[in-house]
């Protein structure tokens, strides 16, 4: 009988200590690789193959028509993975808090949309030369649609208005900006579920009275959305670009070095002009 017990205390102990060992091991080759994904450069990438890049969703950057996927930045992907010969993981994500978060976990290598680079973000990221220049406006609805009420054309006018935009949304840096340049306090409503272009749809429909797009998307959506009046600037031309990792100087060096040499293409300057 004691020896019965001896044998199942051994077993019991050993049964334990492999389960402890299995954990310590599994958790320390998954905190490996996440340290491996963090610290992926261009070397490393070229090595596996894969290039990891997250966009969004919009009518500018990239969309689906009928069977087939357009946009500005798929447009530019595709090329990038054509001219490198290395094969683009495409995720979509809406979210430029999301996008920059996976950034910073290595889920992602590049963020690739069009972000208004401000010296807050550079302070965590670095982000390609310039890809275009854009710029923040104010979407309203137009007299005809809003019972005869003119659409502010005066940042002033601004005063004691709610203005809608995507939770962690850069431009809310410039309205709180904004608000003390006027002097008087602009209500900023973020919100968790919708993106720009959902906002602009609800400024439409009269759901919100205003928010604030890229000036390019809106541009878009104004041409199907003629309740939306878009003429008013938020914020000065911006330079617009992708973010990589500040522990990524190499793919950033290459990023530059090959838009440097894509921008005076052909195939840019069509593309460029089919979106924009």
């Amino acid at each position: 009988m004691e020896s019965t017990k001896k044998t199942l205390f051994v077993y019991i102990a050993t049964l334990c200590f492999s389960v402890f060992l299995f954990v310590f091991l599994y958790q320390n080759v998954k905190n490996s690789n996440r340290k491996k994904s963090r610290d992926r450069d261009f070397p490393e990438i070229k090595e596996s193959g894969v290039l990891n890049i997250v966009t969004d969703y919009n009518s500018v950057g990239y969309f689906v028509s009928g069977d087939s996927i357009m946009g500005f930045q798929y447009e530019i992907i595709k090329a990038l993975e054509r001219d490198w010969a290395i094969k683009v993981n495409l995720f979509l994500e809406n979210s430029l808090d999301e996008n920059l978060a996976g950034l910073s976990a290595g889920k992602y290598d590049v963020v690739a949309r069009n972000i208004p680079v401000d010296v807050a973000l550079r302070e965590n990221y670095n982000f390609v030369d310039s890809i275009v220049l854009n710029k923040q406006v104010l979407v309203q609805r137009s007299s005809a649609y809003n019972e005869g009420v003119e659409p502010i054309r005066q940042h002033l006018n601004l005063a004691k208005k709610t203005v809608h935009v995507p939770e962690n949304s850069p431009v809310i840096l410039r309205l709180q900006n904004l608000s003390d340049e006027i002097g008087d306090t602009i209500f900023i409503e973020e919100n968790k579920m919708y993106d720009s272009e959902q906002l602009v749809i609800m400024v439409s429909s009269g759901d919100i009275d205003f928010t604030v797009c890229d000036e390019e998307i809106a541009k878009q959506l104004a041409e199907r959305l003629p309740e939306i009046d878009i003429r008013t600037d938020i914020t000065f031309t911006q330079l617009q670009s992708w973010a990589v990792r500040k522990n990524s100087p190499i793919l950033l060096d290459s990023l530059n070095s090959w838009f440097k040499s894509f921008r005076d293409s052909k195939h840019f300057i069509g593309v460029y002009k089919k979106y924009y």
